[in-house]
């Protein structure tokens, strides 16, 4: 079987689907590995790395999509991509779930066989799986770093001869697995940081990492199956807000991580807030790909709206693209791993297997996901 990965296409990806430390675990396993010359170039890996691990470089990119079994992508692949793709094939990565409508339909009339690294389920057996964790963790951290470089104040708290320096404060919004990653961050570097959740049972982590928890009472909320919070009532988000406002106007730096899965992310962060907020002060939002949480943020821009910095940075992960790239690939690599038929050498897709019952979306020529079609 051979396995194969391209240079992700445009300039906005720096990440790569595979590293040389997974190609070994690959050809451990007994499959063919060819990289398209210059793949991990932007990640920090070169082709002499990959060749040196087993994988055979291969020059026409056509060629390699045309003759791989299993191809494993970051970003969605191109409509044209697909179109050179063998029959049968497999095709695993992040699809985009709000905007891979075309590229689906494209999938199942070519019959390939679709797995979505968004959809990996989030129980135990998958956790290795877990790239949206694993990239998440990664924004987290990378936030907090673009936050600290634009704000005009340091992190911590400084005793000096010409007085004392408090300590900036900072705000998490969202205390998912990002977010908890930005509050350990942000402590680490010696700031106060605050956090709100709409799920109460997520205190103890908050408080685990150094921030200190939020509460604003809203009656009943809670989470879905998945670990994501459930959207408000019209009632909640005006209650939410009048607390969060006040916050707000004390933070140097506002962080927002929420996020609904399969629905445009909240806005939680409203003009009457920044207008509360001190000049200076820098809010970055790591809902901005699917809508979000901050009113007036422009993705990949950096809007100065009345002092205040509004920084809609897309693909946080992917400005730490060798960490990045470990941790994606490391995720694939247990996909297949966990799927791999050590006899015939391939990769088996078992529709009724609860993994890739979750995660697997087209499927010899139609699409299999009833959570997609209903997405």
């Amino acid at each position: 079987m051979i396995i194969g990965t391209v240079t992700e296409p445009g300039d906005g990806e720096s990440r790569v689907a595979l590293t040389p430390d997974s190609v070994k675990r690959l050809r451990h396993l007994g499959a063919n590995v060819e990289i398209e010359s210059g793949a991990g170039n932007r990640s920090g890996y070169s082709d002499a790395d990959y060749e040196q691990a087993g994988a055979e470089i291969q020059g026409d990119r056509h060629e390699l999509l045309g003759k791989a079994n299993l191809m494993l992508q970051v970003q969605p692949p191109t409509v044209d991509d697909l179109h050179r793709r063998r029959d049968r094939g497999i095709q695993i990565g992040f699809l985009n779930l709000f905007e891979a409508h075309p590229r689906v339909t494209e999938m199942a009339e070519r019959n390939l066989s679709g797995i979505s690294m968004e959809l990996i389920p989030r129980i135990t057996r998958a956790q290795k799986m877990d790239a949206l964790s694993s990239q998440a963790n990664l924004a987290g951290y990378v936030s907090v770093i673009v936050a600290a470089e634009r704000l005009n104040k340091i992190f911590p708290m400084m005793m000096t001869a010409a007085g004392t320096i408090a300590p900036a404060r900072v705000f998490v919004i969202g205390a998912g697995v990002a977010g908890l990653q930005a509050i350990a961050t942000a402590k680490r570097l010696g700031a106060r940081v605050d956090a709100y959740d709409t799920r109460p049972e997520v205190e103890e982590q908050v408080k685990s990492v150094g921030g200190r928890f939020v509460k604003i009472d809203l009656g009943e909320t809670g989470q879905t199956k998945d670990g994501y919070a459930k959207a408000l009532s019209e009632e909640q988000i005006r209650q939410q807000r009048e607390t969060m406002k006040e916050i707000c106007a004390q933070a140097d730096v506002v962080i927002t991580t929420a996020q609904v899965f399969g629905r445009r992310a909240p806005v939680l962060v409203t003009e009457p807030m920044l207008e509360a907020m001190k000049p200076g002060s820098v809010v970055v939002d790591l809902a901005v790909e699917s809508g979000g949480n901050v009113e007036g943020i422009v993705r990949d821009e950096v809007v100065d709206r009345n002092g205040v910095q509004l920084v809609g940075y897309a693909n946080l992960p992917g400005r730490v693209p060798a960490h990045a790239s470990q941790m994606y690939a490391a995720n694939l690599v247990a996909l297949i791993e966990e799927f791999w038929n050590a006899d015939t050498r391939t990769f088996v897709i078992d529709p009724s297997d609860e993994i890739m019952k979750s995660c697997l979306i087209t499927h010899e020529g139609d699409i299999v996901n009833e959570r997609f079609k209903n997405l």
